[in-house]
């Protein structure tokens, strides 16, 4: 079997899987299988969703440099499925806060999107998030030509937003947040770094 095929029907079944594991982990501790919810399950099931969306999204920007750096030039094939998990798992925390924690209340949630900035921020990484799901099949990748890696290279403000809205979130220990934002900076020092190195004029 050759890397393309096993790429497509071993290797991209199985990341698939480990994908959706977060979301099984949900409900077997809701059933109290594997855990429990404790006492805020509202609470908790939010925040899983939501840290796994900012995983997913660091996992997503970490794929074109390994690619780079290994000459692999198949881990490209996970960006797409990593990208549509990070909007998947963003959106459940989304609609976690929408529908359980708001109640589909329209003045309180309206209050939390403008006075509450960290609300706002994740607001708006939210709606970049959708932007690139919208536009990531290849059919819509040629009909936008320059203008979907515009669109795309907007991932990177998704990662900064999603590190500012857990950072702001959390009330007193700050580490998990730190950890996403030493990330979110290497992965950016890297773009940065790579595109000065492919600009810069080779010296005779």
């Amino acid at each position: 079997m050759n890397t393309i095929k096993t790429v497509r029907f071993v290797l991209k079944p199985i990341v698939f899987l480990f994908c959706l594991v977060p979301l099984a982990m949900v409900f077997t501790d809701a059933y109290g299988i594997t855990g429990s919810l404790g006492a805020n399950p509202i609470e908790n099931i939010q925040d899983r969703f939501g840290q796994w969306g900012l995983r997913f999204i660091m996992l997503a920007l970490a794929i074109t440099p390994l690619r780079q750096l290994s000459g692999y030039n198949w881990l490209a094939r996970f960006r797409r499925p990593l990208g549509l998990f990070a909007f998947f798992y963003v959106l459940m925390h989304f609609v976690v806060w929408l529908v359980l924690d708001s109640e589909l209340l329209m003045s309180a949630i309206i209050e939390d999107v403008f006075e509450r900035p960290f609300i706002t921020i994740g607001m708006v990484a939210l709606v970049l998030l959708l932007a690139m799901a919208a536009t990531s099949t290849l059919a819509m990748r040629r009909r936008l030509g320059s203008t979907w890696q515009k669109i795309h290279n907007s991932i990177y403000v998704v990662a900064l937003l999603g590190v500012w809205h857990f950072w702001w979130q959390v009330k007193n220990d700050i580490s998990e947040p730190l950890i996403y934002a030493v990330i979110a900076a290497v992965l950016l020092g890297y773009r940065i770094w790579r595109n000065k190195l492919q600009v810069t004029p080779v010296r005779a």
